[in-house]
């Protein structure tokens, strides 16, 4: 099949390649000269594992090409996809200037029947507003569907190749033949295609990614209840979370969520609530305590240091919001290395991919070229984000460079038991402190 996919961010980019990966003929659309020109030589603008392979791959087998021109890279195709930033404004929100701005720019450059699939996570409705958009200048037929995305960031490769499900909502039989033939090799092994109304679709979206928030930020209170009680967080996951009812993912405490989909997506469904004059109550709770939630470690650090970090070095291992990824949207690490800032900390910082996003945004810390590196002369170590390669450390090297053993955990990477052979003083979240009296 011939498809157009119109903007080549984080999710333009994964849709475009992985349908070019199962044979169709792709064209990439992006008004940002500069980043055609560089995707035309063959370098990505994200870092995604195991994407440069299939980039690579089909721009070699020209199923895959890249331009500006909005008429010539729809030209021929069957099916229109719509990935599009969709950021929140300041009431939280959905912006949809972009998706509809292109689909004005749609309507009269269309030449025959195609299917125009909103990709982007966009708010109940837009189905219909962007149905309306192109009608105002189209000479042909059209359908606008629904087909939100669920790719989670470092995996997403496998999540498109081998989806859990494919949620596609349209009321058009002519669409959703037209859908059905383009997933087909993605669902082979008989994960299902779900088809439904435009509006349940877009719906489904947000439901999806809050429910998750929601499990998120429910563990995290569990987790700074069992500080208080004096409970361990770890056994609560693991006996709450062999429960089928329940299910064993989403269940790590830790500093909270951020990225580009569950903060944003919370903030639009609440939005959207308030609109049809629903009081979303468990969402405004879930967006208060994740906000308390990143900065949890801070108070912790102050007291241990005796309320003053003045003049103190802090190693920080992990900038993005996640690991395998180089995306920094609403990272914990970014608000917790403005506190520090403020209290007069220096701050030294380690990411194996983000460290050049965040350099722009805070240039006023020292970025490390290995994590090693970070910790010299450092007062304390604070982990942000669970990268592979910070799970087993080297711990002798790690206390010979560093002024004081002390490591604050906002991702419980270490077990208890192999802390307390290392003479570190240790902090994490819902889990009991070590050697933290005596070791200040």
């Amino acid at each position: 099949m011939k498809i157009a996919v119109v903007g080549t961010g984080y999710v333009g980019l994964v849709t475009g390649t992985c349908f070019a990966e199962t044979g169709n003929q792709v064209t990439c659309i992006d008004i940002d000269t500069n980043k055609v020109a560089r995707l035309q030589k063959g370098e990505i603008p994200i870092y995604e594992p195991g994407l440069d392979v299939l980039f690579e791959r089909n721009i070699a087998e020209g199923r895959l090409d890249f331009t500006t021109n909005l008429t010539e890279g729809i030209k021929g195709a069957e099916v229109i996809f719509l990935a599009l930033p969709t950021p929140p404004g300041e009431d939280g929100s959905a912006d949809l200037k972009y998706i509809l701005g292109v689909a004005n720019d749609l309507g009269p450059i269309l030449e025959q029947y195609a299917v125009i699939v909103d990709k982007s996570t966009v708010p109940v409705g837009t189905a219909e507003k962007v149905q309306a958009a192109i009608a105002r200048n189209a000479n042909v037929e059209f359908d606008v569907v629904s087909n939100p995305e669920f790719l989670r960031e470092g995996v997403a490769i496998e999540d498109f190749m081998k989806p859990d499900r494919v949620v596609i909502g349209t009321t058009s039989e002519r669409a959703q033949k037209v859908m059905e033939k383009l997933y087909a090799p993605l669902v082979r092994q008989g994960n299902p295609v779900i088809f439904m109304d435009e509006r349940s679709a877009e719906m489904t979206k947000y439901a999806a990614n809050s429910f998750l928030a929601m499990k998120i930020t429910f563990m995290n209170e569990i987790a700074n209840l069992c500080e208080r009680v004096g409970a361990n967080v770890d056994d609560i996951r693991k006996g709450i979370g062999t429960d089928s009812r329940i299910g064993k993912r989403f269940l790590f405490a830790g500093i909270g969520y951020g990225g580009s989909c569950f903060p944003k997506d919370v903030q639009a469904l609440a939005k959207t609530s308030t609109e049809y004059g629903y009081d979303f109550r468990t969402l405004e709770a879930v967006m208060a305590v994740n906000e308390d939630q990143k900065t949890r470690l801070i108070p912790t650090l102050t007291d241990h240091f005796d309320g003053n970090l003045r003049g103190l070095t802090i190693a920080v291992w992990g900038l993005a919001f996640k690991p395998n990824t180089d995306d920094i949207r609403e990272a914990p690490a970014l608000e917790n290395i403005k506190a520090l800032l403020a209290l007069g900390a220096r701050v030294t910082a380690y990411d194996p991919e983000a460290m050049n996003n965040v350099a722009k945004l805070i240039p006023e810390i020292t970025y490390c070229h290995t994590p090693y590196a970070a910790l010299d002369e450092a007062d304390a170590l604070m982990i942000f984000t669970e990268w592979p390669q910070f799970r087993t450390p080297d711990f002798e090297k790690m206390g010979k460079l560093m002024n004081n053993k002390v490591i604050f955990d906002g991702r419980n990477l270490y077990d208890l038991s192999v802390i307390k052979e290392t003479g570190f003083a240790y902090y994490s979240i819902g889990r009991d402190s070590i050697n933290a009296e005596e070791l200040v």
